[in-house]
């Protein structure tokens, strides 16, 4: 079965090829850094890291992946200006919280992530073009504003379907100077209450970008006149995606094969955001959640799909990780498992294949994962060691794929940067040696000391169960934080498999 994508231009499936065989070029709108990322924001960062893992994984192509830096705007001047701070100071730090996040949910590093403030040459050459073909015109009342004419591009509107005639007026300059208040803003010029710092020099005057000129000119940079995918959240798809392919085409260039757009994260039917006061923003919620449980939550859902978050959802995420390490660690204990490199695409199940090539449906592909998960605990229950341990391979090499490997090297990273296996081996010798304790108390029939250590030990998240065989110990992940940091540690002995959901779900994007 060929890779199908929904492109949004068409509104319908569309198999994907590539403009150059055994590549792809992508370019996602990354964050506006006005403020720090809440999950609504990273939600398209998961599932087009889903998508390019894929490709590469999946279908074995040579991904460059472009995803911008929007660190110049009428929102970062504004926000600058309220906390009484100069504006390239706000956006970096909302830029490396952004990173923080990122990387904290195992989402790949981007092929290039360009600053707008480092690409203002390509776009005043764009703007240039542009002016030079028709298409744009400088204000006359010499502000220095450039604007893109709608009506000299006939195409306008394809993208989201719209008439020209039905399209409100663009608000995003003074519309004293447009011929047709629904002309867009190139290039804006420099307003007396502004920083000097945040204009440029053009022949138009000096002033800065447009927010929609900055994607073109950076996505013409690093992927060429023409690429296969921009993708981005659906709130973007008007007025900027449409405004992008407008002006990057009437200048010649032949910009995007392929549009695809994820949908939103909301709060009680609304989407999230600041404004409407329920904003969840990332390093809050991994004060008490572990970052392999939120990315799951961000995962889980299909990318088009909205994700309705609720105060349960990431306890119900939780449920459905735990129950693939459960298994993960009961494999483990008999047999070692594998890395997911080891596992070759093409023998990944066909159900798992099937389902991300149809246009990533990621929920299909998730239920094969449980389902392998539920036949590789049956094996154990029976003592088929063999075909356990070819389940936890298949487990494994499909949870890489998402991005929900709990055995990648990713989750067992400290706050350092250096892996905790030290860690493990530690917790694993203190827990032998309570439960020695504890035995021997038993056997001189002092169950108070027993039932001390077994209390001490439950306090600190590791659960304790008599088993005819022994003692058995597994580590309680839902209390508190993570004990260790790690998703490996486990029972000295086969246990059950985890009870918990086998699906959770999640979705937005937006402008930080």
């Amino acid at each position: 079965m060929s890779l199908q994508l929904f492109d949004t231009a068409d509104r319908e499936l569309r198999v994907f090829t590539p403009r150059e065989e055994g590549r792809v070029g992508m370019y996602i709108c990354g964050l506006t850094t006005q403020g720090a990322p809440h999950i609504g924001h990273i939600r398209f960062a998961v599932a087009f890291d889903v998508l390019r893992r894929w490709l590469e994984i999946g279908h074995g192509y040579r991904v460059t992946l472009v995803r911008n830096v929007t660190d110049i705007d009428d929102k970062v001047l504004r926000k600058a200006a309220e906390a009484g701070e100069e504006w390239w100071a706000l956006t970096y730090r909302n830029e490396r919280l952004t990173t923080e996040a990122l990387e904290a949910l195992g989402v790949l590093p981007a092929t290039y992530e360009p600053r707008a403030t480092g690409h203002v040459t390509d776009m005043v050459t764009l703007m240039e073009t542009l002016i030079e073909k028709g298409h744009a015109y400088a204000a006359p009342d010499g502000s220095g504003d450039v604007y893109f004419d709608v009506r000299s591009w006939p195409d306008y509107g394809s993208l989201s379907h719209q008439s020209l005639d039905d399209m409100a007026s663009a608000d995003d300059a003074d519309p004293r100077g447009k011929r047709d208040p629904r002309d867009f803003a190139l290039w804006k010029g420099r307003k007396a209450e502004e920083p000097e710092s945040a204009s440029w020099p053009t022949p138009y005057g000096a002033g800065r970008p447009g927010w929609h000129l900055e994607c073109s000119a950076m996505a013409r940079r690093y992927l060429g006149d023409e690429f296969d995918i921009h993708g981005g959240g659906i709130d973007l798809r008007f007025p900027h995606h449409e405004n992008e392919q407008a002006q990057s085409r009437a200048a010649g260039l032949g910009f995007a094969r392929y549009w695809l757009h994820n949908a939103w994260v909301t709060v009680k039917g609304q989407k999230m955001g600041k404004s409407l006061g329920n904003s969840l923003e990332v390093r809050e919620l991994l004060r008490t959640t572990r970052p392999l449980v939120l990315r799951y939550y961000l995962t889980a859902a299909h990318y088009r799909s909205t994700i309705e978050y609720h105060p349960g959802s990431l306890e119900e995420a939780a449920a459905a990780v735990e129950r693939i390490e459960g298994f993960l660690e009961r494999v483990s204990h008999r047999r070692e498992v594998p890395p997911a490199s080891s596992y070759a695409a093409e023998d990944l199940p066909e159900d798992f294949r099937a389902a991300l090539d149809d246009d990533l449906g990621v929920p299909g592909a998730l239920a094969v994962i449980h389902e392998t998960v539920r036949a590789g605990n049956t094996a154990l229950d029976e003592g088929d060691d063999d075909a356990a341990l070819a389940a936890a391979s298949a487990v494994v090499a499909m949870a890489e794929v998402l991005g929900v490997n709990p055995l990648a090297e990713h989750w067992s990273r400290s706050a350092d940067g250096t892996t905790s296996h030290v860690a493990e081996e530690a917790l694993e010798a203190l827990v032998a040696q309570a439960l020695e304790a504890r035995q021997s108390a038993r056997q001189e029939r002092d169950f108070a000391k027993a039932d001390a250590i077994r209390d001490e030990l439950a306090a600190v998240g590791i659960a304790i169960e008599d088993t005819p065989s022994g003692a058995r110990w597994s580590l309680n992940r839902s209390a508190g934080s993570d004990a260790t940091g790690s998703g490996s540690l486990g029972s000295h002995s086969p246990g059950q498999e985890s009870a918990g959901s086998e699906s959770a779900g999640s979705n937005d994007s937006g402008r930080v």
